[in-house]
C-alpha cells in the first residue's frame, strides 16, 4: 500500500498534464514550500493535512482533499487510503470521481528487512497517481474531497521491494482520466497507459531515516 509520499517544490520536470498548465505547477510549488516539504500522509482522527489533487472542471484545477473516506463525519473504519484497481474493474461504476494526486515520490517499506525505499521516475520529476474520490463531512461538519489513491501489481523488477505500486497516469492519458465516462474499459485503459511507465519506475533506499520517512528534503 502507499501509505506516504512526497511533492518536493524543486521539481524540475512536469509529467503532469499533456498541456502544461502554469496555474497548476505553481500552484503546487507554493503548497510544497508552505508545507516545507513534510512527508504527505493519509488525512486522519490526529492528523488534519489536506493535500492537494488535480480535478477537472472547466479545466485541471487544484483541490486541496482529505486523504482517506469519511462516512458519516468521522474516517472510514475500513482501509480507505488505497483502493486496489481489481476492484475497480469489478465495480467500475465506484470512479465516478476521479483525480490525480501529484507527487514526486512515494514510499513502502521493504519486509522483512523493515526497510524504506524511495519510488519515482527520477530526481525533480513531477508526475500524477491516479486516484477514486468521493465527497464526506468532516468531524467538524465541513464538506471536503476524499481521496483514495488506486493501487495494482508491482512490475516484475520492483516486487521484490514491494507487492504493489500506484497506478501512475502518463501526461498522455490525464485528460481522459479526469473526464471521460466511468467504464471498465477507461480502467483498463488507465491500467495499459500506467505499464508504459513501469521501466522507468526506480527505487532508492532511504539512507536516512530510521523509521518512517519524516522529510522529502
Amino acid at each position: 500500500m502507499c501509505a506516504s509520499y512526497g511533492l518536493d517544490p524543486r521539481f524540475s520536470e512536469a509529467e503532469l498534464l499533456a498541456e502544461a498548465d502554469a496555474a497548476v505547477l505553481e500552484g503546487l510549488r507554493s503548497w510544497a514550500e508552505e508545507n516545507a516539504g513534510e512527508t504527505l500522509r493519509p488525512t486522519g482522527r490526529n492528523l488534519r493535512n489536506l493535500n492537494p489533487i488535480v480535478r477537472f472542471e472547466a479545466e485541471p484545477v487544484l483541490e486541496p482533499a482529505w486523504w482517506g473516506f469519511l462516512v458519516n463525519g468521522a474516517p472510514a473504519r475500513f482501509p480507505s487510503i488505497n483502493t486496489r484497481s481489481e476492484r475497480m474493474q469489478e465495480k467500475p461504476g465506484a470512479l465516478r470521481g476521479r483525480a490525480i494526486v501529484p507527487t514526486t515520490g512515494w514510499y513502502e517499506m521493504q519486509k522483512p528487512q523493515r526497510r524504506w525505499h524511495e519510488f519515482g521516475l527520477g530526481k525533480g520529476v513531477l508526475f500524477g497517481m491516479a486516484a477514486t474520490t468521493q465527497r464526506g463531512r468532516t468531524p467538524d461538519g465541513e464538506w471536503v474531497t476524499c481521496y483514495s489513491i488506486l493501487m495494482r501489481p508491482a512490475p516484475e523488477h520492483l516486487a521484490a521491494l514491494h507487492d504493489r505500486v500506484p497506478v501512475l497516469v502518463p501526461a498522455s492519458f490525464a485528460q481522459e482520466w479526469l473526464t471521460e465516462e466511468a467504464s471498465r474499459e477507461l480502467i483498463d485503459g488507465a491500467l495499459q497507459a500506467a505499464a508504459t511507465l513501469d521501466e522507468r519506475i526506480t527505487a532508492t533506499p532511504r539512507t536516512d531515516d530510521k523509521g518512517e520517512p519524516e522529510r522529502l528534503f
